[in-house]
């Protein structure tokens, strides 16, 4: 499967966003989605290499148990979340397709996000990390009802990063 291209038909704003198992075919085409840097950070592996070393969702148990598809009203792949528990949190990460970054579809990608969040664990307390220099995504975030709460250096696989922690506060 290959990246969405679908851009000659943008997506309204007020389009309604699903949450749905991230199946192999979308799981596919979320690897090969590619973020201009300094967005590059959060490119993936390919699908290849994540189902040959198991990691993320290239792992179909940690896929099914963490891993959803954000769909738009026409069934294209706008975004994926994670839901990693943590005892009493739900921890989301969450990324928007990189050709529909800045198109104002931040807030409702992150909207139904944060409703699927409750709906799986309704007494969890909702956060998320966001690194300190993502100025358009902690944006996003405030808006869609997070607050920071922490700030801390978190080790990654290509060193220390200095991360914001937001929780949900609506």
């Amino acid at each position: 499967m290959t990246a969405s291209t679908d851009t000659d038909q943008a997506l309204p704003a007020k389009s309604h966003f699903t949450v749905v198992p991230l199946s192999d075919a979308l799981a596919e085409e979320l690897s090969t989605w590619r973020y201009e840097s300094p967005y590059d950070f959060y490119n993936w592996s390919t699908w290849e290499v994540m189902q040959q070393l198991g990691i993320e969702f290239g792992d179909a148990y940690v896929r099914e148990q963490q891993y959803a598809a954000v769909t738009s009203d026409d069934g294209r792949l706008i975004g994926f979340a994670q839901f990693f528990p943590l005892l009493g949190v739900t921890r989301i990460g969450l990324g928007l397709r990189p050709d529909l970054c800045g198109t104002g579809l931040g807030l409702p990608l992150v909207q139904a996000i944060v409703a699927e969040a409750i709906h799986r664990a309704p007494t969890d307390i909702i956060d998320l990390e966001v690194h300190v220099w993502n100025t358009r995504a902690i944006r996003t975030y405030e808006r869609s009802g997070f607050i920071i709460t922490d700030t801390y250096a978190k080790q990654t696989a290509t060193g220390s990063v200095d991360v914001h922690c937001m929780c949900y506060a609506p």
